[in-house]
């Protein structure tokens, strides 16, 4: 049907929805639930009385940037609070002081995007509350800045606490807060290894600069996207090469209970640095590192370091005792790891960002399968580059 349509005119309409329908109900599903509680808590508190304006039309607005696009800047928590109130007030002085009802609704249009840009706080439903507040008509105008209060910030404070509830009861991250740049592993001032031949931070920030004008989208999701559309190219560029092709498979492994003594042999004999520590059922509990022993042992004092190991790995035969005896107690509990139907390169930002040296693989029973260690991982990105050469 859109290709027998002149060209300008296909242009004009709207690109297909990316979202799934399970998402799309969420989104409705919210807003119902959030305009329901907005609207029944203010009639509880002012009287759902015909005189009285307990739920402003603005609301329903705010209702669709809260629910269907909780990740946008516009639609957090400071947004719609912070720009509902300005706006608020700015509407009832522009009507109290400005006589035409036109110029003062202009003018407090004008002066409420002002207003939300210097105060990081621009909700696009705020422009309808400061126009509502010089056009609201007698009952609005009786109020005063009191409709700042009520309805306007009591609507505002129900819907924001419907809004963090209902999103994160249904697994979204709201507030959607911009992330915090990820630590280098070693702590030095060098760039992230992915960031060093791709694009950096500082680059998005400069183009978003120059591009000058408000984008729908936090500059932390956008540079996610971006990354994860590299990650997406190279796997059609390079094929699907997923961590069950290149994973260790006969994995030495320890419990909760082992001994200290009977992980180090086993590090030593098999020339690991790391073992992975498994239930009786196989599920991953904890890695424990050579650096977990050492760490215990004071490595920095370098005289007797080999006296203070070995008393370390030496089991206690009494009953009660403050020393680490066995891996459990000294294992790191949190552990990454990943699926073994999982795409190699998913493995870049784990790897080289996070710096991690050794991934267990499990299936999807979340049974240990394998372990992928960063030799693992140079040699099939070598073999897949080798193999685009040669292709």
């Amino acid at each position: 049907m859109e290709n027998l349509l002149p060209g300008w005119l296909r242009s004009l309409l709207p690109s297909a929805a990316t979202v799934s329908q399970a998402e799309r109900l969420r989104s409705g599903a919210g807003a119902l639930l959030g305009v329901l509680i907005a609207g029944l808590g203010s009639a509880a508190v002012l009287g759902a009385t015909p005189g009285v304006a307990w739920l402003i039309a603005p609301m329903g607005a705010s209702a669709v940037l809260l629910f269907a696009l909780p990740a946008s800047p516009l639609a957090q928590p400071w947004a719609l609070l912070g720009g509902n109130l300005i706006a608020g007030l700015i509407g009832v002085s522009c009507a109290r002081y400005v006589p035409d009802p036109v110029l003062a609704a202009a003018a407090a249009i004008f002066l409420a995007i002002g207003a939300m840009f210097a105060l990081h706080c621009l909700h696009p439903p705020s422009g309808a509350v400061a126009l509502t507040a010089v056009l609201g008509g007698s009952q609005v105008q009786e109020l005063g800045y009191g409709f700042v209060l009520a309805p306007v910030m009591l609507n505002s404070l129900l819907l924001v606490a419907a809004a963090v509830t209902y999103n994160r009861a249904v697994g979204r991250r709201y507030p959607h807060a911009q992330q915090p740049p990820v630590p280098h592993p070693h702590h030095t001032a060098d760039e992230l290894p992915t960031a060093r031949l791709g694009f950096t931070g500082a680059d998005l920030q400069a183009v978003l600069k120059a591009h000058d004008q408000v984008l729908d989208i936090s500059a932390d999701d956008l540079e996610d996207l971006f990354l994860r559309t590299e990650r997406h190219a190279h796997r059609r560029r390079f094929g699907e090469t997923r961590c069950a092709d290149i994973m260790a498979r006969d994995i030495v492994t320890v419990e909760f209970g082992s001994k200290l003594a009977e992980a180090w042999s086993l590090m030593r004999e098999h020339a690991v640095q790391a073992l992975p520590v498994i239930d009786r059922g196989r599920h991953v509990i904890g890695i424990v590192t050579r650096s977990d022993f050492l760490r215990h042992v004071d490595p920095l004092e370098l005289r007797g370091l080999g006296s203070r190991l070995r008393a370390f790995l030496t089991y206690t035969a009494h009953t009660h005792t403050d020393k680490q005896e066995v891996v459990g107690q000294i294992m790191t509990a949190r552990v990454q790891s990943v699926r073994e139907d999982t795409p190699i390169v998913e493995l870049v930002p784990l790897m080289s960002d996070a710096g991690l040296h050794h991934v267990p693989v499990v299936n999807a029973e979340r049974k240990l399968v394998g372990m992928i260690t960063q030799t693992d991982f140079v040699a099939a990105l070598y073999e897949t580059g080798l193999a685009e050469l040669q292709g």
